[in-house]
């Protein structure tokens, strides 16, 4: 999409970095994020889903512990975070009360979003607040991160939300105005790049490192974190965040910062990920109402119109679904593991409870997580 098209968005995932949040390290800058909010506040007025992606726990720790220079060790970094969140999530949730809205605190590790049951509870646990209309606040859970499953920077985790929750536009805010053609620091003829191609070739080039000390991550997070938002199609701004309105200003398709454009379609996006890159664990065999209502209505998958069940799976991993000849007509994310499958098919959702002691998703695949195969249409 072009800039102009953003003022059409519906969901945006908003990053704010460190040294913004907590001005170089000195602590909580109270009041830029009262304008942030602000602006967050004005899109969900226009009716425009917001999610905010938030760095700055273990800086604002360090500013409480009196640290001056980031710690090394894992253990005092979790120290510092865990003290640092609590000022952190109190003044967003102060701000979002005074526009009348209301924040959740969402920390989310790698794993979270690698174990394909967890990546559906998050998944799930984020639309459902988007729905009741709040604002997640969302930071990588550093208090219990090691260094095998953490992020390694909020631009990547953002990426990976907006991944999750399949939003139109990705704003990472940070002390620069965007992606140059050279360090500006150091190349005093270095001018800002408008727009680029996430697969230009000269991005890994020209994208430095974080200089603030207070990140983990300096414009080369940002390029990977572009690329990794548009593999679900979503488009990537990198602005400063120092510019006054400058969440409003993106939204309202004006150049500021660096347009990344993805040149992947967002549902051609998912169809990829979800047609080839995980592995089939197992099958479901359809009545012909349950395959009309996939292949032409574009509904989500009952229970009640599953014939049978094949295969050992998970909730959250990647099951076909076949018409009564064996053919694969669709394929999707699974809401329940196969043992319960064989229990519930052919049986209406409000029976879940009564047959499995509990009663989760009323659909055994949502229509988000399904995509039909060619061969099957």
């Amino acid at each position: 999409m072009s800039r102009r098209d953003f003022v059409k968005t519906k969901r945006v995932v908003v990053k704010i970095g460190s040294s913004l949040l907590t001005k170089g390290g000195q602590g909580l800058d109270k009041i830029a994020i009262a304008a942030w909010v602000k602006q967050l506040s004005e899109l969900k007025k226009q009716a425009c889903e917001v999610v905010l992606v938030s760095s700055g726990a273990v800086a604002e720790g360090m500013s409480r512990l009196h640290l001056t220079v980031r710690p090394k060790t894992l253990h005092e970094l979790q120290a510092a975070a865990a003290v640092g969140q609590m000022g952190l999530v109190r003044v967003f949730d102060d701000n979002f009360q005074h526009h009348g809205l209301h924040a959740a605190q969402v920390l989310l590790t790698h794993d979270d979003l690698s174990n394909r049951q967890r990546y559906l509870n998050a998944r799930s646990t984020l639309l459902t607040l988007l729905n009741f209309g709040v604002v997640p606040v969302i930071n990588e859970n550093d208090t219990v991160a090691t260094e095998e499953i953490r992020f390694g920077d909020n631009d990547t985790l953002a990426a990976l939300v907006a991944n999750l929750i399949e939003a139109d536009l990705l704003i990472i805010l940070t002390d620069q105005h965007g992606l140059f053609t050279s360090d500006p620091s150091i190349d005093k003829q270095a001018t800002l790049i408008p727009e680029i191609s996430i697969n230009d070739a000269c991005l890994d080039e020209i994208a430095g490192d974080s200089r603030s000390g207070l990140g983990r991550g300096g414009m080369a997070t940002k390029v990977r974190a572009a690329r990794i938002a548009a593999r679900s199609g979503a488009a990537t701004v990198v602005a400063s965040g120092g510019v006054a309105n400058i969440i409003t200003q993106v939204m309202a398709g004006e150049s500021v910062g660096t347009y990344f454009i993805s040149d992947i379609e967002p549902m051609l996006a998912r169809k990829r990920w979800l047609a080839g890159q995980l592995q089939i664990k197992g099958s479901l065999c359809l009545d012909a109402g349950a395959v009309n209502a996939l292949k032409y209505e574009g509904k989500s998958l009952l229970a009640v119109g599953v014939i049978a069940v094949t295969g050992d799976f998970g909730r959250g991993e990647l099951v076909s679904c076949l018409n009564e000849h064996g053919l694969e007509i669709a394929r999707g994310l699974i809401n329940y593991q196969s043992s319960d499958m064989h229990l519930i098919a052919g049986q209406s959702s409000a029976q879940f409870e009564r047959i499995l002691g509990y009663a989760d998703d009323a659909e055994v695949m949502h229509r988000d997580n399904i995509v039909l195969m060619a061969n099957g249409i």
